[in-house]
Parts: structure tokens; sequence; C-alpha cells
């Protein structure tokens, strides 16, 4: 089975860098499609307080533990950064939101433990491979 989908199916609790207030763009609607489907998604935005009714947090370091995943919205030359902070978190995974890629942030995600996906739309995944959180 494919290592994105398994992991998918294995994670709740999404933090999710870079949701976005506004429902035209990614970063807002597929978070959203995933808490449908009854992931937990913890925004992390600095500039809002919070995004669809949930707690946005202003940095990754301020989401309560445990994170499975650490879903980016954000531009590729941001994930190594982000990938820092995700091993500093605890954080049990790393996954790029499609259209983003990063050799660094892999180095150092894969460096600290974590699960790794680049490039690929979780919001799609979900879709095909009918991933439900009960």
């Amino acid at each position: 089975m494919d290592p994105a989908v398994e992991l998918l199916k294995r994670v709740s609790r999404i933090a999710v860098v870079g949701m976005s207030r506004d429902p035209q763009k990614a970063a807002h609607a597929i978070p959203l499609r995933l808490r449908s489907v009854g992931f937990e998604i913890l925004p992390v935005n600095p500039a809002v307080d919070e995004i669809a009714g949930l707690k946005a947090h202003a940095k990754l370091a301020d989401v309560p533990p445990p994170i499975d995943l650490v879903l980016v919205f954000r531009p590729s030359a941001e994930a190594p950064g982000i990938a820092r902070e995700a091993v500093a978190a605890g954080a049990r995974a790393l996954w790029l939101q499609q259209g983003l890629v990063s050799a660094e942030a892999r180095k150092i995600a894969e460096s600290g433990g974590l699960d790794y996906v680049e490039d690929r739309c979780t919001g799609v995944e979900v879709a095909l491979n009918r991933i439900r959180k009960e």
C-alpha cells in the first residue's frame, strides 16, 4: 500500500501551517474537508485568532501535543524552517501540500524521525481512498 495513504489512515490530529481564512483558497477548503471526515484540525496562522470556528495558533510550538501530522500550505522556501519546528514540536509526520517540494525539509524531517510526504494533496488522497475517521 501507498505509504502516504497509510499515513493518513494512522493520523487524527493535524496542525495546518498556513491555514487561510479565505474560503476560496485550498488552504481553507482542504482542512475543512479533512475535518468533515473526522480529522481534528489545528490551524496555525499568526494573523488570526480563529478560522472557521477553530482556535488558531500563532506558531507550531503553540499547538498542544500530540501532533500527528503537520500539513503545510506555505511556500516551499519556508518548508525547512517548518520542518525544524515540526521536529521540535514532537510531530510524527510532515506533509507538504500539492505543488510544494523541498529536499532540505525532507532531510530535516526524516533525520528527526518524521514520516514525510510532499507534492500531494491530502484532500484528494482522502477522497480517492475513502478515508474517514470514526
